[in-house]
């Protein structure tokens, strides 16, 4: 059966769900939800997502919120991929930065893209900016040189661990900022981007 995800594109959250669907091979229906597509408030669909966020994924009669539960999901669903570790102590290790992603990652660096992808340039606030860059530098480091030991996020083959962190870095690389160098994350991510399962996810311009 077809999955169905619902969420707009240009949602990071929304390409993690599409990346590994991708990635996966899994045939799946995108409908744009959310922002200026609306939906996400009716009655149907609050009924199966009260957050009224995106994305939510149906699995026939089985629907589920949350992206990166939804990547989980999906990888545990497809055992043979490998991305959702059988082994329980490198399951954990891929839990562990999925998790990063999401309460450390992603609020560090979620202001710079706000002020200079969805704020007008005459009203962003460079504090803010500024701050939300020094926020990430570090955390940019640290992915740097835990990736100069191994050649994904969870050891030497892809894992589910680095979907999440691949669609940050997609929308970090994305912004008009410098950059220190940092070669290995710069091979890792270069190293998904151009997997053929990365069209339609990672090479989206960000809105």
């Amino acid at each position: 059966m077809t999955l169905r995800i619902w969420g707009r594109l240009s949602s990071i959250n929304v390409r993690k769900v599409v990346l590994t669907a991708q990635l996966l091979d899994l045939p799946f229906e995108r409908v744009d939800a959310g922002a200026a597509f609306g939906i996400v408030r009716t009655p149907e669909y609050t009924a199966r997502n009260p957050n009224a966020l995106v994305p939510l994924l149906e699995d026939g009669d089985f629907t589920l919120w949350e992206s990166n539960v939804i990547v989980r999901y999906l990888c545990a669903r497809q055992p043979e991929s490998g991305f959702y570790p059988q082994e329980l102590r490198a399951r954990f290790v891929a839990e562990r930065w999925m998790d990063w992603q999401q309460t450390t990652f992603n609020p560090a660096g979620r202001e710079a893209f706000i002020q200079l992808i969805r704020t007008p340039a005459e009203r962003r606030d460079a504090r803010a900016l500024a701050a939300s860059v020094a926020a990430t530098q570090p955390l940019l480091a640290i992915l740097d040189a835990h990736l100069a030991t191994r050649r994904y996020m969870a050891g030497d083959t892809l894992t589910m661990a680095d979907i999440p962190i691949a669609c940050e870095m997609h929308r970090w690389f994305g912004l008009p900022l410098e950059r220190m160098e940092q070669p290995n994350l710069a091979r890792w991510y270069e190293n998904i981007r151009n997997l053929p399962a990365a069209r339609g996810a990672l090479d989206v311009p960000l809105s």
